[in-house]
């Protein structure tokens, strides 16, 4: 039984999550690369970041998390975007190498973007998924959410989960759990592979291209030596979020009508056997 004064820590703790939820770009973010490429506007409540033949652009969190509901919204670029790619993501780079990526790829006009996730856990990703999206994401900001707790990281799109990666850590399977993270939004050219595996390259006579993001919020642990999720409130949490049975439901349908590759059915890619957590229920 959770004691009185655990409760209300925890309590305390949770309320101060939520009260950071409501996002501010200029309080929380701060410029990556791309100098006056990023440029946030409305007394923080807007970002635009653009792509030029010079440089791209990216902004960072200031703050470190373990274990985040992060969300969202995103206009991307619209128009002839092939070539570029414009991120929603969390990561750390260094010693130990955690990545929870959102990856916008572009194409010609009238040819739909493709959406990538992929993971990387203890700097080893090819955890590829990509979709097709149900809506244009250029003609308006839809929101798209990464969940990772220790249970599970879920990314949806619109409240619709489209990719659960489970913590199969007890049978083998190395999961993200004890490093912290930044997240980082960023708009930056990759004519080698983003459009039809290279095909494709970036028009630069249609640059600046531009994207824009708004409404960031984050509930999360943030990161200190004495950084824990532990004795979460009983209420309902993302610290304890999973898909549950509705979510499930939705979860197939997004995979089932919209997924366009997945990794764990790449025979060709992984000759000597598909990796370990694709044959985990």
């Amino acid at each position: 039984m959770v004691s009185t004064k655990m409760f209300v820590a925890a309590m305390i703790t949770l309320s101060f999550l939520e009260a950071a939820s409501a996002g501010n770009f200029l309080e929380d973010f701060g410029v990556g690369y791309g100098d006056w490429r990023a440029k946030i506007l409305e007394n923080g409540q807007i970002l635009y970041l653009s792509l030029d033949r010079a440089s791209g652009s990216a902004v960072v969190s200031k703050s470190l998390y373990l274990f985040a509901r992060a969300d969202m919204k995103i206009k991307l670029v619209h128009g002839n975007s092939a070539g570029t790619v414009t991120t929603f993501y969390m990561i750390m780079k260094g010693m130990i190498h955690h990545e929870i990526d959102f990856e916008f790829l572009g194409d010609v006009s009238g040819k739909l973007y493709t959406l990538q996730t992929n993971i990387y856990v203890y700097g080893h990703g090819n955890k590829e998924q990509r979709f097709h999206l149900w809506f244009d994401p250029t003609l308006d900001f839809h929101t798209y959410t990464i969940l990772w707790n220790s249970q599970n990281i879920i990314f949806y799109v619109e409240e619709i989960p489209i990719r659960q990666f489970k913590n199969f850590e007890s049978r083998g399977v190395p999961y993200p759990k004890d490093q912290q993270m930044q997240i980082q939004c960023s708009l930056w050219e990759a004519s080698d592979w983003a459009t039809r595996g290279g095909r494709i390259k970036i028009d630069w006579s249609l640059a600046p291209f531009t994207a824009s993001y708004r409404n960031c919020n984050v509930q999360a642990c943030t990161w200190s030596r004495s950084s824990s999720c532990s004795n979460p409130p009983s209420r309902k949490s993302w610290l304890t979020e999973t898909p549950g049975r509705v979510g499930q439901t939705k979860l197939n349908w997004a995979c089932q009508k919209f997924m366009i590759y997945d990794y764990c059915t790449d025979i060709k890619r992984f000759p000597e056997g598909l990796p370990h957590e694709c044959k985990l229920a």
